[in-house]
């Protein structure tokens, strides 16, 4: 019988999955499944990346790390909360050519090298998706 891998979950407030811009996204993860001792650290991150035509880019927006304690343990299966203040910039976006996504990210570093990671996808803003147009 096989050890379960570890994973990540990841709650946002209310369950919601759409924000305007000043809102405040809040939640919650934690990592299931691994040993306090394998856990080397812990890092949640709120981020939109492009996707499409031209160079991709990422930007993280907010940045939390769980380090582990003065006996080397870190228990990354208590929730742990987070929330932030969502910018004005840039908005979710479908474009034909671009695309803008928002997401909350966790990463586990654990002993041996190996790596958990775990994103929720949301929206930000109300900005429609393209629309392709035939020209006549």
């Amino acid at each position: 019988m096989s050890a379960m891998e570890p994973s990540f979950e990841i709650r946002l407030d209310g369950d919601r999955r759409a924000y305007l811009s000043g809102e405040t996204l809040a939640g919650e993860y934690r990592l299931v499944g691994a040993s306090p001792a394998d856990v080397r650290s812990v890092e949640l991150s709120v981020l939109w990346y492009t996707e499409g035509a031209g160079d991709e880019e990422l930007v993280v927006h907010f940045f939390q790390r769980q380090a582990p304690d003065h006996e080397g343990r870190l228990d990354a299966s208590r929730p742990c909360r987070f929330n932030s203040v969502l910018p004005n910039t840039p908005q979710s976006y479908e474009g034909l050519l671009v695309k803008i996504h928002w997401c909350v990210r966790a990463r586990a570093f654990l002993r041996q090298g190996k790596e958990v990671l775990a994103e929720q996808a949301f929206l930000l803003g109300r900005v429609p998706p393209a629309i392709a147009v035939e020209s006549p």
